[in-house]
């Protein structure tokens, strides 16, 4: 059942997901060569504890972590560990907040000191393509609208979208109806109203798309083990397009 968000609900995801995009700001700064994936995720929770909010993933079916970092060839869902950073990596960063009832859902992907052409350039066209998709993120569109459009700039820029994992509505649960994939076809779908939130994720790999789960039940990596690049907003469908919520300041960018 898909949810529509009251004006004050609307406010309160706004409230967490800038509380989400102020603390990947601050993690993202910490990240340099020889710092490891388990202190990353140890400044997570000092910094949710200032703001009184707490971690969403830890303990959410089972997650053992509160943030998810997943380094070059990991999708999502990467453990931190003693894992020490090196020059050339790109990590993944994917972190939610539980605040005041609602949750806020937001992710980057950020190199560590100098990284390949191409790393940059998946970056850049995994970032890109979330912005191509909130572009189509306006009611009387479809979910399909949204999905399409990340997919065909995706691989009209030679990388392949993540089938596995995808976007989803947001609120007082971490995942609601309805999914957003990245790939589809424009017009089809759930029709976008009004007061729909949703979490845009685009997951991009350089080589194809499969992907495949380790040991630990949870690190999704690419099955070819090329690199893999993610980003994600959380999202509200107005009239004139999208609000992101997930950012920081009062900018209420539209697109």
């Amino acid at each position: 059942m898909i949810l529509l968000k009251s004006p004050e609900e609307i406010e309160k995801i706004r409230a967490a997901g800038t509380m989400v995009a102020e603390i990947l700001e601050e993690i993202r700064k910490r990240i340099m060569p020889g710092v490891t994936t388990q202190e990353l995720d140890q400044l997570a929770v000092k910094l949710t504890n200032k703001k009184k909010a707490r971690p969403a993933f830890k303990g959410y079916h089972g997650y053992p972590h509160n943030l998810c970092v997943s380094v070059n060839e990991e999708v999502v869902h990467g453990f931190p560990s003693k894992r020490r950073l090196v020059d050339g990596d790109i990590v993944g960063l994917d972190f939610g907040i539980y605040y005041a009832g609602y949750y806020g859902d937001a992710a980057l992907t950020q190199p560590v000191g100098a990284i390949s052409e191409l790393a940059e350039r998946l970056i850049r066209v995994t970032r890109e393509s979330l912005f191509k998709g909130l572009e189509q993120a306006r009611a009387g569109r479809r979910v399909g609208d949204i999905s399409a459009a990340v997919q065909q700039y995706v691989e009209d820029n030679g990388f392949s979208v993540v089938r596995q994992f995808v976007g989803h509505g947001i609120g007082k649960s971490l995942h609601e109806d309805p999914q957003v994939p990245n790939f589809g076809e424009p017009g089809r779908g759930t029709l976008l109203k009004p007061g729909m939130v949703l979490a845009i994720e685009p997951m991009v790999n350089a080589g194809g798309s499969d992907v495949e789960i380790l040991s630990d039940g949870w690190t999704a990596v690419t099955r070819d083990r090329s690199l893999s690049a993610h980003f994600e907003h959380t999202v509200v469908i107005t009239d004139d397009g999208c609000r992101i919520l997930t950012q920081i300041g009062q900018g209420n960018e539209i697109f």
